[in-house]
């Protein structure tokens, strides 16, 4: 098999296991632990399956595609490089995410996702479990996003294009199992601009800072807040 053909085994690979998680992991953590609960342990044990998936993922790209995970080098910035991007990222996503979903509102008028609904009863409260879930979401959906199926893409295809929108399209496709239209417009423009600033400047520590700060303030907004009357998300 040819080095393409290799890299696009492994974003078929990456997506399939994401969206297995997404879709059933539940119902074999409940069958393992014999807990058919809803619990944060339960909840716990679903984001480090997103871990595992991260390793096979590096372990395929190790041994079968015989290179390293991210084939773009990581590039150094200063301190205040860093800071400033974090802020502009997540300002625009805020701001950009805001005003889609308004507009989404307006024309559907879909109410809340139930899964987030139910989400955020587990970990009211929890604060390690929102921290845990939140650099989670930023590591492991930016090193494979951006970090691993971004580049691929555009190496397959000969195209930044492709891996740009490519890669925002998987993002927001993979968040569909949420049951919004938002929750796959919103992914689709934040997974644009990450794609578009890590190909501009290779970084992929800035993203999952952003990331992870962008999960957690609307995680501890809706840890305040009944979201069942909340539609900024």
């Amino acid at each position: 098999m040819s080095l393409n053909g290799k890299y696009a085994l492994g974003i078929l690979l990456t997506f399939v296991l994401l969206a297995a998680v997404m879709l059933y992991v539940f119902p074999l953590i409940y069958f393992i632990t014999e807990v058919r609960e809803f619990n944060a342990t339960n909840f716990f044990y679903t984001r480090f399956a997103l871990w595992v998936v991260l390793g096979l993922i590096f372990l395929y790209s190790l041994f079968i595609e015989k290179n390293t995970f991210l084939l773009w080098k990581d590039k150094k910035y200063s301190t205040l490089f860093y800071v400033r991007a974090v802020i502009a990222l997540y300002l625009i996503c805020a701001f950009g995410g805001s005003f889609l979903n308004l507009v989404i509102q307006l024309l559907t008028r879909e109410g809340m996702s139930d899964k987030l609904v139910q989400f955020s009863s587990v970990f009211k409260n929890n604060y390690p479990l929102i921290i845990f879930i939140c650099f989670t979401a930023g590591a492991v959906e930016e090193f494979l996003m951006r970090g691993y199926i971004q580049p691929r893409l555009e190496k397959i295809y000969r195209s930044p294009y492709v891996g740009i929108i490519g890669s925002a399209a998987l993002f927001g496709i993979l968040h569909s199992t949420y049951g919004t239209i938002g929750q796959v417009v919103i992914p689709f423009f934040i997974g644009t601009v990450f794609a578009l600033f890590y190909k501009k400047y290779s970084n992929i520590k800035i993203l999952i800072i952003c990331h992870s700060m962008y999960d957690f303030v609307s995680m501890m907004i809706m840890n305040f807040i009944d979201i069942k009357h909340l539609s900024a998300f």
